[in-house]
């Protein structure tokens, strides 16, 4: 019985050493890990080098950004190119925003700013006027507006007579944007920059046409001034939540 109990274990251990031979194990692939790279903190492109110094611009941007507490904001209207505006200032919106930033409490005083004072175009004359009224922040204001028009179905009634003056064929459309920014007087730097955008369309008769489209611009302007102004508060109580435990540190200056 030995025999052919040990012929039976030969014949058996033979068939699985066949069997693994004929379905051998591939050995994983064994990759490098990849090197850590440094973090990027220098500008390596030449052309983005401008009149700020490399030194300059990262003390700017390693400094804290806050609301200083108990200051004072002065609220002028801007040209295009961020200049002060010699026009009067016809439309309500700055006024507005200058009450809700009022009632904030943000700010030790708020004041509308006039720009018929004698100073230099540019941001030196507002910093000049930031002087005058001893504002150590100045929120710029400005607007820009586009006007289109164009025929609608009433104009198919424009060859009779009375088609030409009162059928309201002309649809005039205007798109506009109300744009505040906070100017850091102290440091010439801006904390923020925040829009309004506007749109809406009148139908009117070729007459009415210009008429209508300056209404509905002072009804859009109307509609947006508390929005732009929510918008400039909520900004601002961010920069204050931000404010440092102590700013008797010095800040950076610009000049």
């Amino acid at each position: 019985m030995r025999l052919p109990t040990v012929l039976l274990l030969a014949a058996v251990s033979s068939a699985c050493a066949h069997r693994s031979a004929a379905m051998p194990e591939l050995a994983p692939l064994l990759f490098e890990a990849a090197a850590a790279q440094p973090v990027l903190t220098e500008n390596h492109f030449s052309r983005d080098k401008g009149a700020l110094g490399e030194a300059e611009l990262r003390a700017i941007l390693a400094s804290p950004v806050f609301l200083e507490e108990d200051a004072r904001l002065g609220v002028v209207p801007v040209a295009s190119r961020y200049e002060p505006d010699g026009e009067v200032p016809q439309e309500a919106t700055p006024a507005q925003v200058a009450d809700t930033l009022e009632q904030s409490g943000l700010f030790e005083l708020t004041t509308e700013v006039s720009t018929d004072w004698p100073i230099d175009r540019g941001v030196s004359g507002l910093r000049e006027l930031a002087g005058r009224y001893r504002t150590e922040y100045l929120l710029l204001y400005r607007q820009r507006f586009n006007e289109e028009s164009h025929s609608n179905g009433w104009a198919a009634l424009y060859p009779t007579l009375l088609g030409a003056f009162f059928a309201p064929g002309e649809t005039v459309e205007e798109a506009g944007v109300l744009e505040a920014t906070l100017f850091d007087v102290k440091t010439g730097t801006i904390l923020f920059t925040v829009h309004e955008r506007v749109r809406g369309e009148v139908r009117a008769s070729p007459p009415l046409s210009s008429r209508r489209g300056a209404e509905l611009r002072k009804q859009l302007l109307a509609e947006a001034a508390p929005k732009l102004a929510q918008q400039v508060v909520a900004k601002c109580r961010r920069l204050a939540a931000a404010r440092p435990a102590s700013e008797t540190g010095p800040k950076v200056s610009i000049h």
